[in-house]
């Protein structure tokens, strides 16, 4: 099958490769024109044969003006793929502006980050039964052989929730593995963090593909001493728990994992300030000065 994919970074350049290998024809488009297959946007459109499919793989703040420029060069019967980190409200305006042009839209929540290129994709896909069907060809070369590892989680949105979710319960499960690591650290009586976790690897029920990764972590630098303990977010987070709210679910560990990232960005919590003035105030109990003194 031939597929437009409009962004080489990271994650598309590794989709591309995948794609390729499995023999799909594969006309990309980058910024950076030493790994670009076209000249412009335009070009990309002219390089396909109708009915096109244009796979759209960039950062979600040109994600808009990007699928805009293609609304204008696509003709009727094409179909756009976002398989970015949209958010889903953002699909259904998209596909209500597209389809009086007769252009498709299919949303797709793609995991795996840079390992995709070896180990496969997993797919949530958001969109109708006849785009999806005419797209399976590309999602198969996509995922992971076997079973699993590719949804049509239903209508247009459908996708970019179902990636929304997952990320939210990314962050439950990277804080619980973080507050076991540090429980382990301030023992008495462990002395080997990272062998703890590497024999969690097997024969456990906590192995997973992210306990790999912490193992990996741990492997390069024992006690993390090379990194600061600062996490960023990325938006997913904060949408599923907008969306907890909405619909009164309650998400007590995504949402302490996503507010325990904030925390991690305060040097010195205005909060833990606020605390440290009011227990002095009523109990009389120490607190600790500022260190005023110049660095160095």
């Amino acid at each position: 099958m031939q597929l437009g994919l409009v962004g080489l970074g990271r994650m598309g350049g590794n989709m591309r490769d995948r794609l390729t290998e499995a023999g799909h024809d594969v006309v990309g488009y980058d910024h950076n024109p030493q790994i670009s297959d076209a000249e412009s946007l335009a070009d990309l459109v002219a390089k396909l044969d109708a009915p096109r499919a244009v796979w759209v793989m960039v950062p979600v703040a040109v994600t808009e003006p990007v699928i805009d420029e293609l609304a204008g060069l696509l003709s009727p019967g094409d179909v756009i793929i976002d398989g970015g980190n949209s958010r889903f409200s953002s699909d259904g305006p998209r596909a209500e502006r597209l389809s009086p042009k007769g252009i498709g839209y299919v949303d797709v929540g793609v995991s795996g980050g840079v390992w995709g290129k070896e180990y496969g994709y997993g797919l949530m896909a958001g969109g109708s039964d006849e785009h999806i069907a005419r797209l399976m060809p590309v999602f198969e070369a996509l995922k992971p052989a076997g079973e699993f590892g590719f949804v049509h989680a239903g209508p247009v949105g459908a996708g970019h929730y179902a990636k929304m979710v997952h990320n939210g319960i990314e962050y439950g499960l990277m804080h619980a593995y973080a507050e076991g690591y540090e429980l382990l650290e301030a023992s008495e009586l462990v002395t080997n963090v990272p062998g703890v976790f590497k024999s969690w690897r097997e024969g456990t029920v906590v192995k997973s593909w992210l306990l790999d990764l912490m193992d990996a972590a741990l492997e390069a630098d024992p006690h993390l001493d090379k990194i600061k303990g600062w996490a960023d977010d990325t938006g997913e987070g904060r949408w599923t728990v907008e969306e907890a709210i909405r619909l009164a679910v309650p998400l007590h560990v995504i949402s302490a994992a996503l507010f325990t990232r904030f925390e991690s960005r305060q040097d010195d919590s205005p909060a833990m300030k606020a605390i440290a003035a009011l227990r002095n105030q009523f109990g009389g109990h120490a607190v600790r000065a500022v260190d005023t003194k110049p660095a160095g």
